[in-house]
């Protein structure tokens, strides 16, 4: 049996217990079928239904979040979970054949959200997105605000060119200047290491996801140890990670980015070239950005929208988190009349995939009106870490620890 042969069939059986298919338009007469899952039985079900919307975009919800759902299901959360269109169990028409690129738009999918929520008989439902699907739920938001009763962002997106400079500057400040004094050393061994004329795309890709899963610490044992021409093999596999996920058809039932590529780069901008300055994060998108659509614009106002939102918004925000770094949450809080931010400490991007306690314990306070108890931050800090991206970082302090152990 093929690898994408047990996935499907994973994908399929999970399908078919929790999951309820809607037909949805694609244009000229044309539908397909979107499937999305609802595990929680409905005795068990307590506070105002979930919509949880994942990341990508290409990102699968049917397989990959199939732990974080029983955990949901478990503390009585009434979780939904919509394969997004274009992707894994939502690929294809009813003839098998795959969906026009056309046919996947922001707008397109946000109304499939709103759909789903027909379909499931949900009036109103706490919206919790993460990355893209922070995105995706603000466009629900916009187009369809009678729906939203609350809603979380976590590691939010805002507005392409803004969001690009907030990072860029954020990045830089940090990873390169030094203005943090905690940071310093490790900005240090940065500009020290890009002074050998490395590709700067490697370092900036490997800066960045060291410092999110494993953190400052390991970071600066690594640059030192590369600088000594130690960890080679770790580093080049580092540098590897996520290669597959920005273009081709990826990996089926887990993360499919070919079909969304009109999103990504068409409405996001993941393809916007490189302002020639360090540590750029357009330098991991240059090489594919020349096969792939042309940015052409937003297609919603969503800071506008957040600035109208008459529903509480929980931002989300974690401390490591490069991608969509804190200016861009306080942003977010601030744009909201009815914004609280819950920073995340040790935390990298997307608490929905490094951090699964913190993320059901905040959209379980949304779920039954008491975001108050958001202000502990120490208790979401002690909760245990579980998500399948946690163990990168544990893989990666666990090789650089040892190798730099001193004798």
């Amino acid at each position: 049996m093929s690898r994408r042969t047990g996935l499907e069939g994973m994908a399929r059986q999970l399908a078919r217990r929790d999951g309820h298919v809607v037909d949805r338009p694609l244009g000229s007469g044309a539908s397909f079928p979107l499937t999305y899952v609802r595990a929680t039985p409905a005795q068990d079900r307590r506070g105002l239904p979930v919509l949880l919307v994942p990341g990508g975009p290409g990102l699968a919800s049917v397989l990959p979040y199939r732990g974080l759902r029983a955990r949901a299901a478990a503390l009585g959360l009434d979780a939904l979970m919509v394969e997004h269109r274009g992707v894994g169990l939502s690929r294809t028409d009813a003839r098998g054949a795959d969906l026009p690129r056309e046919a996947v738009t922001v707008r397109q999918a946000a109304d499939d959200l709103a759909a789903v929520l027909d379909s499931a008989g949900v009036e109103r439902a706490v919206v919790y997105g993460s990355s893209y699907g922070t995105h995706l739920a603000q466009a629900l938001g916009a187009r369809h605000p009678e729906r939203v009763a609350a809603m979380v962002l976590d590691s939010p997106m805002l507005s392409v060119e803004d969001d690009l400079a907030a990072n860029r500057a954020h990045r830089r400040r940090l990873l390169w200047d030094g203005e943090d004094p905690e940071l310093a050393p490790v900005a240090a061994a940065v500009r020290a290491l890009a002074a050998r004329g490395g590709p700067m795309r490697e370092l900036s890709h490997v800066v960045q996801v060291v410092f999110e899963f494993a953190g400052p610490d390991v970071l600066h044992r690594l640059l030192l140890a590369r600088a000594r021409g130690r960890l080679r093999g770790t580093w080049t596999r580092i540098a590897g990670l996520g290669a597959g996920e920005l273009e081709g058809a990826g990996q089926r039932f887990l993360m499919e980015p070919d079909l969304v590529a009109g999103i990504a780069y068409g409405e996001l901008g993941f393809g916007l070239p490189p302002d020639g300055g360090p540590l750029d994060p357009q330098l991991d998108f240059a090489e594919a950005a020349a096969r792939q659509p042309r940015f052409t614009g937003e297609a919603l106002d969503l800071p506008a929208a957040l600035r109208r939102a008459p529903w509480p918004v929980v931002v989300v925000s974690g401390e490591r988190d490069l991608r969509t770094p804190r200016p861009v949450a306080r942003r977010a809080v601030d744009l909201a009349p009815d914004g609280l931010l819950v920073p995340l400490a040790r935390t990298g991007h997307s608490a929905l995939d490094t951090h699964q306690e913190a993320a059901l314990h905040v959209v379980r306070a949304a779920a039954d009106g008491d975001t108050a108890r958001l202000d502990d931050t120490a208790a979401l800090d002690a909760l245990p870490r579980r998500g399948a991206s946690r163990l990168v970082g544990t893989a990666i302090s666990a090789v650089v620890r040892a190798a730099t152990r001193p004798a």
